[in-house]
């Protein structure tokens, strides 16, 4: 079969044939994969960069981890791969698919999941978000950040507030549910203005952060009590694109009543997990179905993989491989 298969970390794919990956087990079967999206995740992993990276593999290994694919009986679905998905078959966990509604684009369909991911699993169950919550988002002009914000506002955000640095994005992101959007290129005085300003007037409860770095210092520091009583914070980070590590002052956690967590692989239950893929992939699938989350996907073609996987997409849309 052709597959995008990485022979070193930090290389680029290449398109070539390997073999046929067999299921092991009762969990698995095999599919025929129609198309997979093309992820910070991904890239993180291949490059090793990502905590949960594989150890190297000197005879190379299909990269890519979820995907649209037809079980033998041309049933389509969303799957999780135990072998990689950017190929023309792979092997997924039969515990962990969810059937694709009629009308929704392969394209789509495929690029979804990782976005939500990527925001439901922490505005639900590491935020608790209940309607009329204040959400900010830190860093909501990517793919994911996008979802995030029609997603708050789908479980009843009564205000979002939205940063970026992407202008375009950023505007087209209050079309899409965000009350009020800042830019993170401007410089530190008036960004902490603005976000000290919002919290003063309409208390933040939730912060998404898919940046840290810097600009999470800096809203941090924004919303540090001055020994008032204060509203519950909760601050998920999700993502690093800003930086790994932070400076936080003690005072910042003694201040203000602010719960400090994360979301991502390795930090939600197996329930939550399970959960994920019996209701909220489900729900969010028939919400883009009906019109009624929206995203942007640019099809690829596999053979192009190496080209391809470099490539920096702007304003918010995601390169899906069709297959």
């Amino acid at each position: 079969m052709k597959a995008a298969v990485m022979y070193q970390k930090g290389g680029l794919p290449q398109y070539t044939d390997f073999p046929e990956p067999v299921a092991q087990g009762p969990d698995e079967v095999l599919v025929s994969v129609k198309a997979v999206a093309i992820k910070h995740l991904d890239k993180s992993r291949a490059s090793g960069k990502h905590y949960s990276s594989d150890a190297p593999n000197e005879n190379g290994r299909v990269i890519g981890g979820d995907g649209v694919c037809l079980l033998a009986d041309g049933t389509r679905v969303y799957g999780m791969g135990v072998s990689g998905m950017l190929a023309e078959k792979a092997t997924i966990h039969k515990s962990r698919i969810v059937k694709i509604p009629d009308g929704l684009d392969d394209a789509v369909a495929a690029a979804l999941p990782n976005a939500v991911i990527g925001a439901a699993m922490g505005l639900k169950f590491k935020a608790d978000i209940k309607p009329g919550d204040v959400v900010l988002i830190n860093g909501a002009t990517g793919f994911t950040g996008r979802v995030a914000v029609q997603i708050a506002k789908h479980y009843g955000a009564k205000k979002i507030i939205a940063t970026g640095r992407n202008q375009q994005s950023l505007n087209e992101l209050l079309s899409l549910g965000a009350d009020e959007v800042i830019s993170v290129l401007q410089n530190d005085e008036s960004f902490k203005k603005q976000i000290t300003a919002i919290h003063s007037e309409t208390p933040i409860d939730i912060i998404v952060d898919y940046l840290w770095g810097h600009t999470a210092e800096m809203i941090l520091a924004c919303i540090k009590g001055d020994g008032s009583f204060t509203n519950k914070i909760r601050y998920v980070s999700v993502g690093g694109m800003s930086g790994d590590l932070i400076q936080l002052s003690a005072a910042n956690l003694r201040s203000v009543d602010l719960q400090l967590t994360g979301s991502g692989l390795g930090a939600w239950s197996k329930a939550q997990v399970a959960e994920l893929f019996s209701g909220i992939l489900p729900e969010m699938f028939a919400l883009a179905a009906a019109g009624k989350l929206k995203v942007e996907t640019i099809k690829v073609k596999l053979a192009d993989i190496a080209e391809l996987w470099e490539l920096e997409v702007a304003n918010g849309q995601r390169l899906v491989v069709t297959i």
